[in-house]
Order: C-alpha cells, then sequence, then structure tokens
C-alpha cells in the first residue's frame, strides 16, 4: 500500500506519562468502554493515541482516544489478546500507566465532515463528532452484537455484515474521516482522494524508537506513529 503523507501536523508539547487510576467500565457488546481519570493529561485531537500499560503484559497497547468527559480520558478496547483482554479486566480503583497523546491526529478544518467507521475502527469517531458539531456518520459492524458500540455515535447509519459500510457512502462524500480495517480503508482510499485515514500498525513505544509500526508512505518507508496514524488517501 502507498499513501500520501498527512499534511496537518501537530504542533504540542512533550507527551506526558501518568500513572492513572479506572473509573469505570462499560460493555458495548463484546467491547468494553474503559473510563480512566484524566489527571494532568491533554487528550489531544481526535485521531491521536495514547500508549496504555496492559498488566502483566511487557509491553503497553496503542489506543484511540474514544471520548474526553469532564476528568475522564476513555478508551474503546477489543479483548482480542491478552494485552487488551488484561485491560478490559481491569476493576475499578486499578491504576496503569499512560502516556500521550501521540502521533497526528485529524485535520478538523473541513467544511463538510462524513465520519466512517469499522469495527473497532470507530474508537476514534466519537471524540471526533464531539470536535465537529455531530456530523453524519456511516458505520459497519459484523454483528447485530459489535454493532451496539454504535450507541457512542447516536444518529449513524448502521450496516451489518455482509453489507458494507462502503455502500453507505454517498456519490459526493464531502471531507471523509474514517477508521477501520485495512480492507475498508483502501476501497475508500481509491475512492475519496483526499480522505483522511486513520491506519493500525503494531507499535512498542509510540514515539518513533523502536521502528516496530514501519509502512510504506509515497514510496518511502516511515513510521507510522510519527506521520500518522491518520494519512491522507
Amino acid at each position: 500500500m502507498s499513501f500520501v503523507a498527512q499534511s496537518h501536523k501537530v504542533e504540542s508539547a512533550l507527551p506526558a506519562r501518568e500513572l492513572l487510576s479506572v473509573r469505570g467500565r462499560d460493555e458495548l457488546g463484546p467491547y468494553t468502554l474503559l473510563r480512566l481519570e484524566r489527571g494532568g493529561l491533554d487528550p489531544g485531537i481526535p485521531g491521536q493515541f495514547f500508549m496504555l500499560e496492559a498488566p502483566g503484559r511487557l509491553l503497553p497497547r496503542p489506543m484511540s482516544l474514544c471520548l474526553a468527559p469532564p476528568g475522564e480520558l476513555a478508551f474503546l478496547v477489543d479483548p482480542v489478546g491478552p494485552g487488551t483482554r488484561a485491560l478490559c479486566a481491569l476493576e475499578v480503583g486499578a491504576e496503569i500507566h499512560v502516556f500521550g497523546p501521540l502521533g497526528n491526529g485529524f485535520d478538523l478544518a473541513v467544511e463538510r465532515p462524513l465520519l466512517v467507521g469499522g469495527g473497532i475502527g470507530i474508537a476514534p469517531l466519537p471524540y471526533a463528532s464531539e470536535a465537529l458539531g455531530n456530523p453524519p456518520a456511516v458505520l459497519g459492524f459484523r454483528s447485530e452484537r459489535h454493532a451496539q458500540a454504535a450507541s457512542l455515535l447516536p444518529g449513524a447509519d448502521i450496516v451489518v455484515e455482509p453489507l458494507l459500510v462502503t455502500e453507505l457512502i454517498p456519490d459526493e462524500p464531502g471531507d471523509v474521516f474514517a477508521c477501520g480495517p485495512e480492507p475498508m480503508l483502501e476501497a475508500i482510499r481509491v475512492r475519496v482522494p483526499g480522505a483522511q485515514l486513520a491506519w493500525e500498525a503494531p507499535m512498542a513505544c509510540g514515539y518513533g524508537a523502536c521502528y516496530g509500526c514501519v509502512v510504506e508512505i509515497a514510496g518511502h518507508y516511515e513510521r507510522l506513529c510519527v506521520r500518522g496514524p491518520v494519512l491522507r488517501a
């Protein structure tokens, strides 16, 4: 795959690392909305991410910020492996280290935003929706149970497999903000030049030291955590 580097660069202070306590966890189908106290961390720009300490695991896990209500940072977690299952099992009052915000988020200076999410890829969209004034959103899920997470984006149009979320994108979609599985993003990249796509890659540090998230961008290999995770189609 190839990308055009996101022209919007986030200029922010050096990210901070804090020990935060769990305020709550809400079950949304198979997903868990993990709510942490905010402490002194800045929520950053929608599309940026944080590294969350995974209890019992050596490496932290990168998580897009889902919501930023007063005094909290909330992350939508899909328990697909030991690290994410450990995060979903955290009890209220437990403490974990959180580092961020990291990377480059969405460019919010657009006229007609449309949010497009697939599965756990909806994670950064509720925070983006709030920042953009609740624009239209289309979401796709593998099952009705997974689609319970759509409650985070009231009013969104929803499809469940075998239908594809890309079928809901209008012919003149405006300014697309998308996050989801790679085939979905590839389809949007071809169909909507200029779309802002939030990609995923394995990350161990989150700030470019480990080179674990290298992807090809415009013919060159770049660290996604530094140049992304949001890139222009």
